[in-house]
């Protein structure tokens, strides 16, 4: 009997290694190794790639780039244009998308939904391997869904299920989730990297070949990024994340990869009993509602992708009752609060080195970019003075070490975003200042932090 051989793959980006070590050799992360099996009278990877499954055709024969003729493929609409505004106008056929989140945050409700909608007018499978097919069954009888043209297989064989997305051909499969799916041609245990990036692997070829537009579920670590191997997220052509509190009803679908549309797009739902709804004003979501002006509170106008978003910055500062003053940021940079203070410190004169700073983006989005700089400004020194800000008053741009205010990019669609949600003044970095005014807003231009704050103070 031939001998079963062992064999050590990282976590992070997939490579194999003959024995284990602290470090991968491939990528150089540390403790990510994990052992496998591997049959030896099994088919090797050569010979599980060398044919195409029955149905589908063999891999294309090698042509010049000015004899291929390029089509422009239209959208497959989900029915749902939050998640249509996230995948960049909706599926691409033989599109590959990994979807990831937390449990229990929506995912496979979305994808119900999203799937319901499409059986009036096509063909769609959804693939379930988590639950059994009552249980997704109750689950549409809940959110009121009618799929007369969705067809459900309860199977977590990765050959039972290519053999029934060649024999169905439908438009969209979903596969709820790709940790569950095991191949014959491999002896590890389901979940584990070797299945995952077997099966995700067939499951692209298989999108690619026929055209049909795959959908995989994907489990997340503790630390909010997809389970398994680094080499799943660059296999698909798209990867979505799911965001938002379980306690909340607020949920939130960022892209950070899309092959077909631009990535860091943002859509918002809110959970209902009907299930996930489009939100259609989402700066409504990410700004608080007071009666009276406060201090400590600025707006920024940020770029979601394609979409600008007004969100709330609120700002803390206390008196330190410790040695060593606490710096806490939530939905910000860290090190960039630090850098911030120091800016303030330097260029305007304002020193908050003996007190605690806390600040705050409303409604838990996560701010990345750095043209949320001069809100995060007007906010500490609004907070520290204890005088509001004007209200109707929104900010944005970035400030540089040497105190100066950089433009941000899409300027005026962040001018006419605030400007259609009734604020009237703005104070925005001079190279951001529009040629021709924006109706129902004042631009005030300014090119030091300085003269940002000396004008609020």
């Amino acid at each position: 009997m031939a001998k079963a051989k062992t064999a050590y793959v990282c976590g992070e980006c997939g490579g194999e290694a003959p024995k284990w070590q602290g470090q991968c050799p491939h990528c150089s992360a540390w403790n990510t190794l994990s052992e496998i099996r591997i049959d030896a009278t099994g088919a090797s990877a050569g010979n599980r790639y060398a044919s195409a499954p029955a149905g589908l055709a063999a891999t294309g024969a090698m042509k010049s780039l000015s004899e291929i003729e390029a089509r422009d493929t239209p959208r497959i609409a989900s029915t749902i244009e939050e998640f249509d505004r996230v995948l960049g106008g909706g599926f691409v056929p033989g599109g590959v998308v990994l979807i990831g989140g937390d449990p229990g945050i929506g995912k496979s409700t979305l994808l119900l939904q999203a799937l319901a909608g499409l059986s009036a007018r096509a063909r769609v499978l959804y693939v379930t391997g988590e639950e059994s097919a009552e249980q997704v069954a109750l689950r549409a009888q809940r959110l009121g869904l009618t799929a007369p043209g969705m067809k459900l297989l309860p199977e977590i064989n990765l050959e039972r299920i290519q053999t029934a997305l060649v024999t169905e051909a439908p438009l969209v499969a979903v596969v709820d989730s790709i940790q569950t799916l095991y191949s014959d041609a491999l002896t590890a245990a389901p979940g584990s990297v070797s299945q995952v990036r077997e099966c995700a692997a067939q499951l692209t070829r298989i999108a690619k070949q026929s055209g049909i537009t795959i959908v995989l579920v994907g489990h997340v670590t503790k630390e909010g990024t997809i389970a398994g191997p680094r080499v799943l997220e660059h296999i698909v052509d798209t990867v979505l994340y799911f965001e938002g509190d379980t306690h909340s009803s607020f949920r939130l679908v960022r892209a950070f990869k899309n092959r077909f549309g631009a990535v860091n797009e943002l859509g918002v739902f809110a959970m209902t009993d009907r299930g996930l709804k489009g939100v259609s004003n989402p700066s409504a979501l990410f700004l608080s509602q007071h009666d009276q002006d406060v201090p400590g509170s600025a707006v920024l106008v940020t770029q979601e992708g394609t979409r600008p978003l007004l969100v709330e910055i609120q700002a803390l500062v206390d008196d330190a009752h410790a040695p060593n003053p606490r710096r806490l940021s939530v939905g910000l940079e860290q090190n960039r609060l630090a850098m911030l203070l120091a800016v303030l410190h330097r260029h305007v004169g304002v020193a908050c080195y003996d007190q605690d700073v806390f600040i705050n983006a409303v409604g838990g989005v996560k701010i990345a970019e750095p043209a949320a700089d001069l809100a995060v400004l007007l906010a500490i020194v609004s907070s520290l003075k204890g005088k509001p800000l004007p209200r109707g008053l929104v900010v944005f741009g970035e400030v540089g070490l040497a105190g100066e205010i950089r433009p941000a990019p899409r300027g005026q669609e962040r001018l006419r975003e605030a400007a259609k949600l009734g604020f009237t003044q703005a104070l925005i970095p001079k190279g951001n200042l529009p040629k021709i005014a924006i109706p129902g807003i004042e631009a005030i231009a300014v090119e030091r932090a300085a003269e940002a704050l000396a004008r609020f103070r």
